[in-house]
């Protein structure tokens, strides 16, 4: 397994998206970059929250990501989820399993996030996400100690200031563009008030 980091600005993503959806499992996609022996995860594409089965629409969504990825140089490198129970961790579900079963086809060193929904409060003070990585055919768990982090103990304090201003109403996922087309689901302001907590917060 390749060693795996997170920036600043996807794991709020992730974060955010399932704050906005608690009653709600939500879904989304992970882009990154290789560099070496290194895969950064930089930046994550919230999907669904509503149906998360593949259908139609992901089908859309995943063709539009991976072309918006393609034109800044990375690719769709995992997927992310929280499950409805709060009690629930699993990635077997076959909502699940069809869109990361798809990426772990097209990029061998993908990775699977699991928001562990008992760790999720406003003053958020340890990471909440499980993270496996697919290798050798199988989706491996992997120890939190193995993983960077961009920001340390200030991306959790940036947390606790988007969460505090319930920064994500303003997220968009592809079920709120689906209903409006005029909402952006690349998320470009969020991203902006994203990197501005984060600078404000080292």
């Amino acid at each position: 397994m390749t060693d795996l980091s997170f920036c600043g600005r996807a794991y709020a993503k992730i974060i955010l998206h399932a704050a906005k959806y608690p009653h709600c499992a939500i879904n989304g996609l992970l882009l990154g970059k290789q560099k070496g022996n290194e895969l950064q995860i930089v930046d994550a594409v919230p999907l669904f929250h509503i149906c998360l089965h593949v259908s139609p629409m992901s089908e859309i969504a995943l063709t539009t990501v991976e072309q918006m990825a393609n034109s800044k140089g990375l690719v769709i490198a995992g997927y992310y989820l929280a499950n409805e129970n709060i009690n629930d961790v699993s990635i077997d579900k076959p909502s699940h399993r069809g869109i990361s079963e798809k990426i772990a086809e097209n990029f061998n060193n993908a990775v699977i996030a699991v928001v562990d929904n008992k760790d999720m409060t406003i003053g958020m003070n340890v990471n909440p996400l499980r993270i496996s990585q697919y290798s050798d055919g199988k989706w491996k768990f992997k120890d939190k100690s193995s993983i960077k982090y961009e920001g340390g103990a200030g991306l959790l304090e940036a947390m606790y200031y988007l969460m505090k201003n319930e920064e994500y109403r303003n997220l968009v996922d592809f079920d709120n563009h689906l209903d409006n087309i005029s909402l952006d689901w690349r998320n470009l302001l969020l991203n902006d008030v994203i990197d501005d907590a984060l600078k404000n917060h080292r």
